[in-house]
């Protein structure tokens, strides 16, 4: 899968690991996550997938610590969290919204094979243990993958992380982590209260 990679990713992951910082900066990309795919679905469709989305994404983004906790880089461990959500997105038929590419669904479920199979996730259970909350149903349109049509997917990455720099720069792995991040770059983030960040 092809992603971006620049500071706010890094800052995204510092409050993201930091105690309290972490459940406020989980709402905020919650959010983030949630506005960006219902702008690809269709519009009749947007209101019915919100709330499946947003109680989907909060869990990943526990799958997204225990990928750091495992060793997986900063882009491997966002890019398994986008696998999840194409999984989900591929089960429910919503083509529009896919990332990558129909028939490139089981080489990226491959690439992370030891990871999904160690925490009971596959494409049919996308979030496996970690689905910890209630997910909401929301509709499916799976006549949509018989001609799938996914304006926002980019195939021909399958085979390993590609990340897409600031310079338009795209490159194999993800970047060198900054030694001294601050999370006010991370989206929504400006306005929080970091008196914790000195002891994260």
């Amino acid at each position: 899968m092809k992603i971006r990679q620049n500071i706010r990713h890094f800052a995204t992951k510092k409050a993201l690991t930091m105690p309290v910082i972490g459940d406020i900066a989980t709402e905020k990309m919650v959010d983030l996550h949630v506005r960006i795919f219902s702008e690809r679905a269709d519009p009749d469709r947007r209101d019915e997938r919100e709330d499946h989305m947003a109680a989907f994404f909060e869990c990943t983004f526990d799958t997204y610590l225990a990928a750091l906790d495992a060793g997986f880089p900063e882009a491997e461990a966002r890019e398994i969290t986008h696998v999840q959500a194409n999984f989900d997105f591929y089960n429910h038929g919503w083509t529009e919204m896919m990332e990558i590419p129909v028939d490139e669904i089981e080489a990226h479920y491959e690439r992370y094979e030891e990871f999904f199979e160690r925490h009971g996730i596959d494409i049919a259970e996308p979030l496996g243990e970690f689905r910890t909350i209630d997910i909401p149903d929301a509709p499916a349109t799976l006549d949509k993958l018989d001609d799938p049509d996914h304006p926002h997917a980019e195939g021909g990455f399958a085979d390993d992380v590609y990340v897409e720099d600031d310079s338009g720069e795209v490159g194999v792995g993800g970047a060198d982590e900054p030694e001294d991040v601050d999370v006010s770059a991370a989206p929504g983030m400006q306005d929080v209260d970091r008196t914790d960040e000195k002891t994260a």
